[in-house]
């Protein structure tokens, strides 16, 4: 962390993750609260349209940046990227947490000036808290549903993002690691 420190000419540092999670018609079914020995009902879907939430946030500054995307591809990599570059502080540099996913490490990306991109090991998705964050969405806002077509799947990610977006102490409360601070 130091030499990228030293590489942005002494500009303040965000540290932001970054992933993506599908979502779709058939959709995992999260926890549910019944009482002992029932067995409750839920939708499940055997259909297949998805769409995937590309979502970065900042925990430290309680923010983030999303689009809702078709396919992961470099090309959705790339618009992206130009999303989390408008959320960056103005004269602020981003370190961009994330797995090496084909499509974040391809030498094809755009990277903008304000960002660095900086690897997670592979397989580990615990080091990535947008995973948590994924967990809540998925909890409160896009599982347990039938999604009458692929507009109402992203309809609904749109939905949930903008309702996480506007809860900034949501996403420090679930994003911040102190290991992830500290430099």
């Amino acid at each position: 962390m130091a030499e990228i420190a030293q590489a942005v000419g002494g500009k303040p540092i965000e540290i932001w993750f970054a992933d993506e999670a599908r979502v779709g018609q058939k959709n995992s079914i999260p926890r549910r609260w019944a009482c002992r020995g029932t067995r409750p009902s839920a939708p499940k879907d055997q259909r297949t349209a998805s769409a995937y939430l590309f979502g970065a946030i900042c925990p430290a500054r309680g923010t983030g940046a999303g689009l809702v995307m078709p396919r992961c591809t470099t090309e959705a990599m790339n618009l992206h990227l130009a999303e989390i570059t408008k959320a960056v502080t103005p004269g602020a540099h981003a370190v961009l947490l994330l797995d090496p996913a084909g499509w974040h490490t391809t030498q094809k990306l755009v990277l903008p000036a304000n960002i660095t991109l900086l690897p997670l090991p592979a397989r580990s998705p615990e080091l990535n808290p947008v995973e948590n964050l994924w967990q809540f969405l998925r909890e409160n806002w896009l599982g347990n549903r039938i999604f009458a077509s692929y507009e109402a799947i992203l309809d609904h990610c749109c939905d949930a993002w903008n309702r996480i977006i506007d809860q900034p102490w949501r996403i420090a409360s679930i994003g911040l690691r102190a290991w992830a601070h500290e430099f």
